[in-house]
Parts: C-alpha cells; sequence; structure tokens
C-alpha cells in the first residue's frame, strides 16, 4: 500500500502507561511511558526527535485528553480514533502489537479521525455538560422528595401542578420544621393557590415521622445548593458564548430550543460547523440521529438509529417532544409521525429536522422562519380533498367542491 505519512507514531493508551510505536522508513521504534506530565513531556520530546508530524491514538476514555493537551500546544498533528474502526487482527493482543499496528494503519492513511474541537470549545463542553448533570440531578431530587411525602400519606403534587413552586416550598419547609396543622400549613398558600384551600388541607393531613422531617430538610438543602451551582455555571457559560451571541440567537429562534438548550447544541458541534460538517447530514450523522445499515443477502434487518453524540442526541429528543402540542410546523411533523410510528419515533425524525434547520441557520447566518402548522396538509391538498369526498360518498353523500373565493 501506499504510504501517506512518512513518520507516524502510534499510541496505546492506558490509565498508567502508553506505549507508543514510531514508524519510519528506517525501521520502528517502541517505547512504554508512565503517564504522569513529567513523563508525557519525555514523550513529547521524543516525538520530536524523530520528527513525527502525525500521533494517532484510540479514544480510550478520558486518557487521551492529557496527551492531546500537550500536542496541541506543540502544533503536532493528532487524530484521536474510534477504537472500533481499527481493530487488530484475533489472537495478536499486547499493548506493543496495537500500538504498532496503529502506526501502520495512520502511515497508509487508513485512519479517519474523531471529532476533537480546540480547547476553548473543550472547555465549553465540559461546562455545558456538567451543568446538565447538575439539572438532572435536581430533577432526581424532586422526585425523591414526591417519594417521601407519599410515604407520609401527603398528597401535595394532587393539587398543586409543581411541588417546588413558592407555596409548595413553604408549605414543605414548614413540615420539615415539625408543623402538623393542614389549615396552618394550607395558609402558606399565595396567590391563585388560595383559592385551594379546602383541597390543601385534606392533601396536607397526613402522618410525617421524624426521619421523615429529616429526609425533607435534607434534600430541600441539597436542591438549593444545586440551584446556586446551576446558576454558577449558567452566568460562566453565558460569558463564554458572548462572542458567539448571534449563533445562539438563531438556534433560540427555533421551536422547543431555548438560550440553554442553543448553547448546549453549539458546545457540541462548535461555531465553524461548515469546516468540520460538509453539509446536514452529515451533522445529522454524527449525531446519531440518522438510520443505521443492515443488509445482508438482500434483506433488510433492523435500521435502529446508530450510535453518535448522545449529549447532542438527547438534548434534542428532550426537545422534539416538548413541540409535542405546537402548533407550528415541527408540532405538526412530531403528531403526524407519532400517529404512524409512535412518540419515539417521531421524536427522532423532529430532532433530526431540528438539527437540520440549526444547520442552515447557521451557515447562511439566517433567523428560522415557521412554515406553518398547515404545512403538510398544503402540500398533500388534492389527496386530503380526494379522500373526503371518497368518504363521504362511502356514507351515501353527494359531494360538490367549490372553491371560496
Amino acid at each position: 500500500m501506499e504510504i501517506v505519512v512518512e513518520r507516524a507514531c502510534g499510541m496505546d493508551i492506558h490509565k498508567d502507561n502508553i506505549t507508543a510505536c514510531i514508524l519510519t522508513s528506517n525501521g520502528k521504534e517502541i517505547q512504554t511511558f508512565p503517564t504522569k506530565t513529567v513523563f508525557l513531556l519525555q514523550l513529547i520530546d521524543w516525538i520530536k526527535q524523530h520528527e513525527c508530524t502525525h500521533v494517532a491514538m484510540e479514544s480510550t476514555g478520558v486518557f487521551w485528553k492529557p496527551i492531546v493537551n500537550l500536542l496541541e500546544a506543540e502544533s503536532i498533528e493528532f487524530l484521536v480514533v474510534n477504537a472500533q474502526h481499527m481493530k487488530a487482527l484475533p489472537g495478536r493482543k499486547t499493548d506493543v502489537k496495537d500500538s504498532e499496528w496503529i502506526a501502520k494503519l495512520l502511515r497508509h492513511g487508513l485512519l479517519k479521525a474523531s471529532f476533537i474541537p480546540d480547547r476553548n470549545q473543550r472547555e465549553l463542553r465540559e461546562l455545558v455538560r456538567y451543568r446538565r448533570s447538575i439539572i438532572e440531578e435536581r430533577a432526581r431530587q424532586h422526585n425523591r422528595i414526591q417519594k417521601v411525602l407519599e410515604g407520609a400519606n401527603i398528597k401535595l403534587s394532587s393539587v398543586v401542578s409543581d411541588i417546588m413552586g413558592v407555596s409548595s416550598r413553604d408549605m414543605l419547609h414548614a413540615i420539615a420544621d415539625g408543623e402538623d396543622d393542614p389549615e396552618k400549613l394550607a395558609n402558606f398558600a399565595r396567590r391563585t393557590m388560595k383559592r385551594k384551600k379546602d383541597e390543601l388541607e385534606l392533601a396536607l393531613h397526613g402522618y410525617v415521622n421524624p426521619h421523615q422531617r429529616l429526609m425533607i430538610k435534607t434534600i430541600l438543602t441539597h436542591i438549593d445548593f444545586l440551584s446556586e451551582q446551576i446558576t454558577v455555571l449558567d452566568q460562566e457559560v453565558t460569558t463564554r458564548v458572548v462572542p458567539f451571541s448571534d449563533d445562539v440567537e438563531r438556534l433560540d429562534s427555533i421551536p422547543g430550543i431555548a438560550t440553554r438548550m442553543a448553547e448546549q447544541i453549539l458546545a457540541e458541534i462548535g461555531t465553524n460547523i461548515k469546516k468540520q460538517f460538509p453539509s446536514a447530514a452529515h451533522l445529522c450523522s454524527w449525531a446519531g440521529l440518522v438510520p443505521g445499515h443492515n443488509e445482508s443477502a438482500g434483506k433488510r434487518k433492523s435500521a435502529k438509529s446508530k450510535n453518535g453524540n448522545k449529549y447532542l442526541k438527547s438534548a434534542l429528543v428532550e426537545a422534539a417532544h416538548s413541540v409535542a402540542a405546537s402548533k407550528n410546523y415541527l408540532g405538526a411533523m412530531y403528531r403526524r409521525t407519532a400517529a404512524r410510528k409512535g412518540r419515539k419515533r417521531a421524536a427522532i425524525s423532529v430532532a433530526h429536522a431540528m438539527l437540520r434547520i440549526a444547520y442552515y441557520l447557521l451557515t447562511r447566518e439566517e433567523m428560522y422562519v415557521d412554515l406553518g402548522e398547515d404545512y403538510f396538509d398544503k402540500q398533500k391538498q388534492q389527496s386530503i380533498v380526494k379522500y373526503a369526498v371518497r368518504r363521504l360518498e362511502n356514507l351515501g353523500y353527494s359531494v360538490t367542491i367549490a372553491e371560496v373565493s
């Protein structure tokens, strides 16, 4: 095979050591280095001494990140590759052989690099992903406090729509502090909640034990702490995306996508998406929002969606579910698809559409313009008319159609 890279380095990365193999026209050289920073600097010097222009490694957990940081600082081109794309032959599995195999594939140009954004975007990604994990943890705490209340025979959620609303929180704090009188607890109701005092008194009549009061108090404290951390992360993320405020605004114009969601999309796909993704189809494939291909002997098998960026995919699916009842193009697409294929597939379909729209808005620098809830009806107007007429005629009616002027 043709040699594409004259001086290539392949690495087999583990938690505590790295086996590196350098291949040149003069032969190969293999060394093993510990993963402490001091030894990683020695590894970089060793690579520079051999004048390696390209370095390839597997995307093993997070162990590739320290090496990429150093290679990036030295302006050495690197490829972080999906391990499934370069499996060696079975029965030849050692760290030395793995590093040599990676170097061979790199030297002959047979490796396809994963998308590794620049350092600023990687930092933004970490902040946004951590913020999302804290938001999910806060939601788990909301569910946990509901379980504690059910165990105490308190049916607060049957009366209020938001158990963590202002009135509900005052009631929960009072319960945690030892208050048992349902009438006094119901007096914490504010605004429109005051109309439900009689229902609240019935719902707040329960049997709260000391350990349940302690749990309620502890969970509320934990929720307050998580909310503070989310606020801190919101401020940091907002500061970092200030240069891309126009892109955030464009994404925010899409139904179902709010500011936080727009920030997450930008953190995952980057701001210069045209360079990384030649088309919207490439971006959707990278996110895992396209059907898989599984055909053998002329038979098409399961074509479930392929693996992709799980953070972006889950966020877009969540946004897709939020437009289910919306009176717009995406809402109509969701309901139309759900009627035929179910809600889960409808969510994937709408998430795919959202990502395509995001790609075009960012590359064309335009704001979203909705096609309207009746878009699909207009597309199939004639077929809808023929179907309606046929149904009425089958029921015994004579139908005459005339356009309204």
